[in-house]
């Protein structure tokens, strides 16, 4: 059976998705982008406002779902630009003391509102 995650700490779904589904025992967030929480705006700045942003909004995401990120499994991350790689890379580490979930990297030709990075990312439920 599955369980739809809904917290108004994490931008409304801007089409026909849930913020995130769980399934068992594992929570399956939708990629989130740097939009505001608050107004839905897009937080329009640099890669780094953009980053910090997103794992934001997946922290909210995965704390309404009774979760954290360090009970991440599997990230996906989508870069607008694979020469931002490093930085992206660097900025996500920020978030993981150790034990750094499975993850791929890849750049695609176009994100929803023209953002720079999309992260999506498996967890499970916290004991």
């Amino acid at each position: 059976m599955k369980k739809i995650v809904s917290t108004k700490n994490a931008p409304s779904a801007i089409g026909p998705y849930s913020q995130a589904v769980i399934a068992g025992s594992l929570i399956f967030t939708s990629g989130q982008i740097a939009l505001s929480p608050e107004n839905g705006e897009l937080v329009n700045g640099t890669l780094a406002e953009e980053v910090h942003q997103v794992m934001r909004n997946i922290e909210a995401v995965l704390s309404a779902a009774g979760s954290s990120l360090s009970e991440i499994v599997k990230t996906s991350i989508f870069l607008k630009d694979m020469n931002s790689f490093g930085e992206v890379n660097e900025l996500y580490a920020s978030y993981f003391k150790s034990d750094y979930p499975a993850r791929e990297t890849v750049e695609v030709a176009r994100l929803p509102k023209d953002v720079k990075v999309e992260i999506s990312v498996i967890a499970t439920i916290s004991n």
